[in-house]
């Protein structure tokens, strides 16, 4: 065996580092709360919670649950995409974590919106913010979520070994 080659970690990037954890934060809540917000958007838009009761509710998270597989299947890539975008932003140091949060759901807002917002006859002001907001909660929500669980660790925070 000729020797082996240590990995060397990038300069303030603490061993046993959190590298992953965001990405896995917004694959797990991004396409689940797009969808959510998605099909609301859309039964909303038909008219479907003008005259609601208990089973109106009840089929809608049927179908909730019945499509969620298409949730993940259509939304993880642009949860991921996202989640890098959060990565790089992360980096840079004079954008804190409110800034970083804000960055990244006004991202996610204009790019549902614009993807999804012009179309269709009932395109509007209503409509963009609708679906807009498919992008920004889940974005924002994740983001939140990975600055709360994944702050790197620094010379305050690391712990002290015995």
């Amino acid at each position: 065996m000729a020797g082996s080659v240590a990995c060397r970690l990038r300069p303030g990037m603490a061993a046993g580092g959190t590298g992953m954890k965001r990405y896995v934060i917004f694959a797990a809540i991004g396409p689940l709360i797009g969808g959510l917000l998605l099909l609301f958007a859309t039964t909303y838009q038909s008219g479907y919670w003008a005259h609601t009761n208990l089973t109106e509710v009840q089929k809608f998270f049927v179908v909730l649950f019945k499509s969620l597989q298409y949730s993940y299947l259509f939304g993880l890539l642009p949860a991921l995409m996202m989640a890098a975008i959060d990565e790089i932003i992360c980096h840079i140091r004079r954008v804190g974590p409110g800034g970083r949060v804000v960055i990244v759901g006004v991202i996610g807002f204009l790019a549902t919106a614009f993807m999804y917002g012009n179309r269709g006859a009932d395109a509007g002001v209503l409509q963009f913010v609708l679906y807009g907001l498919v992008g920004l909660v889940p974005a924002t929500l994740s983001s939140w979520l990975a600055n709360k669980f994944c702050a790197p660790v620094t010379a305050e925070t690391k712990p002290a070994s015995a």
